[in-house]
């Protein structure tokens, strides 16, 4: 009786999770090659020079063609055939309350293409997946959605090693009475046990701000515009300044002061950190409005479990490693949405055949 009703909850949970992992199976194995896959949309630079604009002449430049734009942030540039990436809101994109990417020419500085972040799909198409990932592009009511299914999915998960647990030292043992193309939903079930079980607790985990009262509460944020103005202080030489004092670290991402009472962020990673912790976002050091450092956030000073957030993200994404842990990602992040086919095909078969027979019996 316990296993019918085990199974019952499996077979449940996977129908009504089916559709939720066959989307996010297949957007997370694409996301994994964001990078390489966003590159064949970025316009293509034939350098002349391998000298780098600095970010102090892009800002600047920003600022003559955008006046009213508030200035977000920028991806420090490091490659002299890639455009330079800045975030800015400004009125001629979406009244302001979305932001747009400026991709700046690496050595002039010059804008040579704009693109949405959102909403972009023509030229952004990676941008747009990874919404689309995070939230359906319902907002909210995505997020939400995303946290529901990813408790259903784990319990799909669960009560599918409960129901098959005497199958499972078989299929490891290579068994040959269980390789069956019959068995091709256990067999990849199995294979693929651990990696499902990691994505499902770590982005549930991810979701879990959305099973809390707060997350209800009525937003009536709208986003208002501060023009930005230009930086109070040389960000080259104040750069130069911290390579020289923690030269191990490497900055990625700036954002910049919105107020002269806040500070410019610089988030990047040292290169002796664990390969669990994010090579862009692990650490951060904070400038006062005259370029100094204000304050840091070291992500081997802060305890082990103010750290958990970024692991967690960062098993999730698969972005701990370099090709091969990409590929990994890449071919068990399939298994989810090939489980969620097998198993919507099994059901649908067991359901005709469970029709044929009733049918049978009634002209008997």
């Amino acid at each position: 009786m316990k296993k019918s009703i085990i199974f019952y909850i499996h077979s449940i949970t996977g129908l009504l999770s089916g559709i939720f992992i066959l989307l996010m199976s297949l957007s997370g194995a694409v996301l994994i090659f964001h990078e390489e896959l966003d590159s064949f949309q970025l316009p293509t630079i034939y350098p002349k020079q391998n000298s780098i604009t600095t970010v102090d002449r892009c800002y600047q430049y920003i600022l003559t063609k955008y006046p009213n734009a508030q200035i977000s942030h920028c991806l420090i540039p490091e490659i002299s055939h890639k455009p330079v990436s800045f975030f800015i809101y400004d009125l001629s994109f979406k009244k302001g309350q979305e932001k747009m990417e400026l991709l700046l020419h690496p050595q002039s500085a010059q804008i040579i293409k704009t693109r949405g972040v959102r909403n972009d799909i023509q030229n952004n198409l990676m941008s747009w997946l990874s919404t689309f990932h995070n939230s359906f592009h319902l907002y909210k009511t995505g997020e939400f959605l995303l946290g529901f299914f990813s408790f259903v999915f784990l319990l799909s998960i669960i009560t599918g090693i409960i129901h098959f647990r005497k199958k499972i030292l078989s299929v490891l043992l290579f068994n040959k009475a269980v390789y069956k193309k019959n068995n091709l939903h256990q067999l990849i079930g199995v294979y693929a046990l651990l990696f499902n079980m990691m994505i499902a607790l770590t982005g549930l985990w991810m979701q879990r701000y959305v099973f809390k009262k707060e997350f209800y509460a009525i937003d009536n944020y709208t986003q208002t515009l501060k023009a930005s103005t230009s930086l109070s202080f040389n960000f080259n030489k104040a750069y130069s300044n911290i390579q020289k004092k923690y030269p191990e670290f490497t900055a990625h991402v700036i954002y910049f002061a919105q107020s002269s009472k806040s500070k410019t962020a610089l988030y990047g990673s040292f290169a002796g950190n664990a390969y669990v912790h994010s090579k862009n976002m692990a650490d951060v050091i904070y400038l006062d409005s005259a370029g100094g450092v204000a304050k840091t956030r070291f992500i081997n000073d802060i305890d082990v479990a103010d750290r958990y957030d970024i692991i967690n993200s960062q098993l999730h994404m698969g972005r701990f490693g370099g090709l091969g842990i990409k590929i990994i990602y890449f071919i068990f992040g399939l298994s989810g949405g090939l489980l969620s086919i097998i198993g919507f095909l099994m059901w649908r078969r067991r359901n005709n055949i469970s029709k044929v027979f009733k049918h049978s019996s009634h002209k008997v």
